[in-house]
């Protein structure tokens, strides 16, 4: 069996700040023989191999990985696992850590998901679908008259974190509606949608291992999905994280366990599609309990930046037993420090935004204690990191108490520039006024 070999060549499909710090952890794993990135980034290239393959390639990825001794591959985006890339790599013969196509719906198909969470009970929002625009028009206007005041709209396909908006007024959902399914915002991915009642609560996000019937929860973190300052502009992809969150007791954790995790990976075994991988569990801490708001296929981004680094296990022996149908809760085990991440962000996202600025300071903050900054949107040129993306990076930093965590988190901000740079000031400030 090739998971038996002692070491292993391993390929990790990605390009954002995720990947590098899924990497930096399987850098750590004694079985480690050789790892490359699929394409990876700039800053990624900087500490292995990368190869410029598209992630969405599955053909491309699979013969490359067939051809270059590669024994395992970790599928990272949700976009090539909604595509079926674990399924190419398993007919190729090569294991990797993720969801077949048929599980990773769960992510890639927002009605898919809410239907499974009624059909089996497990605490979620109340909802409607529509594939038809003037009917979702008209069942908006009925609940804003019925004297509603906030409504959410998503898109129920893939939409890079963005498909989702909170609608605080009638026109705002108006809009929505006609942003998804008339103006093709989403393309193909707000032809249907879901509106769903508005919750309310502190949000927190749980990552947890599954080997299709064992579900083992990381520690909670908690995102920060809003552009600006006091939670207020457009969604993004996260700007910035804090982990674990303070509002993750361990009596919600055992109330998640029993009516949401465990339910959530029986009612998958019993679509027939059992989840292996990542599952992602984006909830909400009402005051009729916890209640999911949505499902990852996938390591969420960026709560993995600062999860993975107070995770003490072996991140590639817990993957190999995800892959293997043998993990075990024993396996994974995290520090009791707190860690904190903040994004550093082109001016203009997560709208229009340039390229090309040239960043400064990285190996500067590297050298702080405890501080690692993973590389998303950068890209080498002459040389130089430069600018390629909206989110370009995640400075991470890990201490024994969240205020210090952040502390260490900014000073190494301060540490980086770069041409139209922005970033969040109060990344953590909820968390820090819950204690």
């Amino acid at each position: 069996m090739v998971l038996e070999k002692e070491k292993l060549n391993i390929a990790v499909i990605g390009s954002g700040g995720r990947e590098h710090a899924i990497i930096t952890k399987l850098l750590q794993s004694k079985r480690t023989s050789r790892l490359i990135a699929i394409p990876g980034n700039g800053g990624i290239a900087r500490d292995v191999p990368c190869v410029d393959i598209n992630a969405g390639d599955i053909t491309g990825v699979v013969n490359y990985c067939k051809n270059n001794g590669i024994d395992y591959v970790v599928v990272a985006p949700d976009d090539p696992l909604a595509l079926g890339m674990v399924d190419a790599l398993d007919k190729a013969g090569i294991p990797s850590f993720g969801p077949v196509k048929k599980a990773a719906r769960i992510e890639a198909s927002k009605i898919f998901a809410k239907d499974l969470m009624k059909k089996h009970n497990i605490p979620t929002a109340g909802y409607e679908t529509f594939d038809d625009s003037a009917a979702a028009l008209r069942y908006v206007q009925e609940y804003f008259t019925g004297g509603r005041d906030s409504i959410v709209i998503k898109a129920d396909g893939l939409a890079l974190g963005k498909g989702v908006t909170v609608c605080l007024s009638l026109a705002e959902a108006q809009a929505a509606v006609c942003e998804a399914m008339d103006e093709k915002r989403f393309g193909a991915s707000g032809e249907h949608i879901v509106i769903e009642e508005f919750l309310q609560g502190p949000e927190v996000s749980v990552l947890a291992f599954c080997d299709g019937s064992t579900v083992v929860p990381m520690i909670s973190s908690m995102d920060h999905k809003r552009a600006h300052d006091g939670d207020n502009g457009p969604n993004t992809g996260g700007m910035g994280t804090i982990a674990p969150s303070p509002f993750w007791t361990p009596h919600i954790a055992s109330a998640c366990m029993e009516k949401i995790f465990l339910p959530t990976v029986e009612a998958m075994k019993k679509t027939g599609a059992p989840f292996k991988g990542c599952l992602y569990f984006g909830l909400m801490l009402t005051r009729d309990g916890p209640k999911v708001i949505e499902y990852n296929c996938r390591f969420g981004d960026p709560e993995t930046q600062v999860v993975l680094p107070l995770l003490n296990s072996d991140l590639l022996e817990i993957m190999l037993a995800c892959t293997n149908g043998t993990l075990k809760p024993e396996m994974v085990q995290f520090t009791n420090e707190c860690a904190a991440c903040i994004i550093m962000a082109s001016g203009g996202y997560p709208s229009s935004y340039n390229r090309g600025y040239k960043i400064t300071g990285i190996e500067e903050a590297n050298a702080l204690h405890n501080v690692k900054v993973y590389v998303a949107g950068a890209a080498e040129k002459d040389g130089a990191l430069v600018t390629s993306g909206g989110r370009v990076l995640g400075v991470t930093a890990a201490a024994p108490d969240l205020q210090q965590a952040l502390n260490n988190a900014y000073n190494a901000v301060k540490k980086i520039n770069f041409e139209s740079c922005y970033y969040r000031k109060d990344i953590g400030k909820k968390a820090l006024q819950s204690n």
